[in-house]
């Protein structure tokens, strides 16, 4: 997990000025990190009976369809409103300067399941809380939110109601 770090780049005043960016690309070019990091997750879920993993666009895709499969379990989309196409639950969450909106299918959990969150980075933690809000609606349960990295300085975690797992602190 060491070699983690040294490929994860500072892009500095990324997106806009202030911010410093964590660009996970350069770990992504590296299969073996790449496959060492879904082994990890994979781990990490070990006896919580997950029986669904949700992630979040865009970045939590990368890993979250592949844990996915690693474990044999349904894949669920989170998305922005206007990319799913059949009906779906949404949730808008505040952000520092404005709102945000995510979206499930409303037939992409059964009422029960035990679900996984994942995403590439917990910052504030208002994606990932909605995200909850989200499994919630459709009569589902959240039993773990699994990140790469997390901004730990933001206290992101103190706004889920669910475990957190993060592999990289900041």
């Amino acid at each position: 997990m060491e070699n983690w770090t040294a490929l994860i780049r500072d892009i500095p005043d990324f997106p806009k000025k202030g911010i410093l960016f964590k660009d996970i690309t350069p770990l992504l070019l590296n299969p073996d990190c790449f496959a060492e990091i879904i082994r990890e997750m994979h781990n990490a879920l070990a006896g919580l009976n997950v029986s669904a993993i949700a992630a979040a666009e865009s970045r939590g895709f990368i890993f979250g369809a592949p844990l996915a499969h690693s474990l044999k379990l349904p894949f669920i989309p989170v998305r922005k409103p206007g990319k799913l196409p059949a009906a779906t639950h949404s949730v808008t969450y505040d952000l520092e300067y404005g709102q945000d909106t995510v979206c499930i299918h409303t037939d992409a959990l059964k009422p029960g399941q035990r679900v996984a969150l994942i995403d590439d980075l917990l910052a504030t933690g208002g994606t990932a809380a909605a995200m909850e809000k989200l499994v919630s609606m459709a009569s589902a349960s959240v039993v773990t939110h699994l990140f790469l990295i997390e901004l730990s300085f933001l206290e992101g975690r103190k706004k889920l109601a669910a475990p957190v797992k993060s592999f990289i602190s900041y």
